[in-house]
């Protein structure tokens, strides 16, 4: 039988919610959620405002402690993880609960930006019902989320006897390598669990409905190295000059878009330098080059990024790029090379059965039903390092828009409901 729950009025929502089959525990806890609504709105405020791009080490680390300190106050054991000095990485806050009730969770969640200390991105600033800010939406906000989810459930005395993973990397927009030990204690975790959640931010479809993440295309790259004849700038085109490295780069790129591109593959070249002096700084991502318009440019490099759903689209990717690259112009040579990042997550039944639970646990809230995102318009995400190892869900943090940008803003009601999703699905998964 279905019974409805007058919502608690707060400052983010005035209207009554009807809450379908929820259990007198899961009406407390979803009570719980919404009277911390404020005090959730603080908790972001305060970690917006600490600078935490991937760089500034120090300011990961301030943000990890204000998260660390939440999670003390709800019981977990919690712990710094140091990276390698080598790594130049600032490290990782786990927090864990052992128990015996229930699904083993592990819960995903990121303390860096995009955005390091010089960049001219404002801090925390309120727009009507939505907020920007650096991380905002990406992932703080999904942070807040795990948090105010967890602290409702621990007013509950519903986190007893639980079996809780919480991991909150410092370096997820840029990971540290080698991943095998970046990545190597969350493996480590995803492998005693049983089911893993990652909060990057809810996307809504074009109706405004929430979704959630059953897959995500790999996060890979190439490298693209174009040599030529350098020589007096009147003589290109001829058969002793050739056609420069320049023009070679610009026919392999151009082949790349004419000839590579299908559904839910992408290839960006996102840094290009040319001239008859070259130098790039992987660890900086800066390059410089030399160059005068009267000479022909003998080098040419290009960074870029690759994205696949799955090894079979890699593979015909790769195979395709070097068939091109080897059609070299009269003069010139090229050579590609490409590097592995974030593994694709798989669209798997399990994951498919973890939405169907969580979308469930939404709508019986009076949230409405989750669909799938299509798997081709999330971009990597920590949760891929996991997933071949245990059925994973992503994509159910808060909602916001311009992540990575100076628009990066986030809808402020978006907090509550995904918390409330969030700790009812964690009450029925830990049952």
């Amino acid at each position: 039988m279905k019974r409805c729950a007058l919502a608690l009025i707060t400052f983010l929502s005035a209207s009554t919610a009807c809450a379908q089959q929820l259990s007198p525990v899961e009406e407390r806890i979803v009570a719980e959620v919404r009277a911390r609504s404020a005090a959730a709105l603080g908790l972001l405020e305060r970690s917006v405002n600490i600078n935490s791009g991937t760089m500034n080490h120090a300011g990961v680390r301030a943000v990890g402690k204000v998260f660390r300190t939440e999670l003390d106050q709800l019981g977990f054991k919690t712990r710094w993880i140091d990276m390698p000095a080598a790594m130049q990485r600032a490290g990782h806050l786990v927090a864990t609960r052992e128990g015996s009730q229930g699904k083993r969770l592990l819960l995903l969640g990121h303390l860096d930006t995009v955005f390091e200390p010089d960049s001219p991105v404002q801090k925390w600033q309120l727009n009507g019902d939505r907020v920007s800010g650096q991380g905002v939406s990406d992932m703080k906000g999904g942070n807040v989320v795990v948090i105010e989810a967890l602290r409702a459930l621990h007013k509950a005395g519903a986190l007893d006897n639980t079996n809780i993973a919480v991991m909150f990397t410092g370096d997820e927009e840029d990971a540290g390598d080698p991943k095998d030990v970046s990545r190597a204690d969350m493996i480590a975790l995803a492998k005693r669990s049983d089911i893993a959640l990652a909060f990057e931010g809810t996307v809504l479809d074009k109706e405004g409905r929430a979704t959630a993440t059953v897959g995500r295309r790999s996060s890979s790259g190439f490298a693209l190295e174009v040599h030529g004849k350098q020589g007096h700038s009147s003589g290109i085109f001829s058969e002793r000059a050739g056609y420069g490295a320049v023009y070679e780069a610009a026919r392999i790129l151009d082949g790349f878009r004419q000839h590579v591109i299908e559904p839910d593959l992408t290839f960006n070249p996102g840094v290009i330098l040319g001239g008859t002096q070259v130098g790039y700084d992987d660890t900086g991502s800066r390059g410089t080059a030399f160059g005068k318009t009267n000479v022909i440019a003998n080098a040419v490099t290009v960074k870029g990024d690759l994205r696949y759903l799955d090894t079979v689209q890699r593979d015909r990717a790769h195979e395709k790029m070097r068939a091109i690259v080897a059609q070299s112009l009269p003069g010139t040579s090229a050579s590609i090379t490409f590097d592995e990042s974030y593994p694709p997550m798989a669209v798997t039944a399990g994951n498919l059965k973890v939405l169907e639970l969580y979308s469930q646990a939404s709508d019986d809230a009076g949230l409405g039903a989750i669909a799938a995102v299509p798997a081709g318009l999330r971009g990597a995400g920590d949760i891929q390092f996991v997933a071949p190892y245990v059925d994973s869900l992503d994509g159910i943090g808060a909602t916001g828009s311009g992540a990575h940008s100076p628009s990066e803003d986030l809808e402020l009601a978006s907090i509550e409901r995904a918390a409330i999703r969030t700790a009812i699905f964690i009450y029925r998964l830990t049952r």
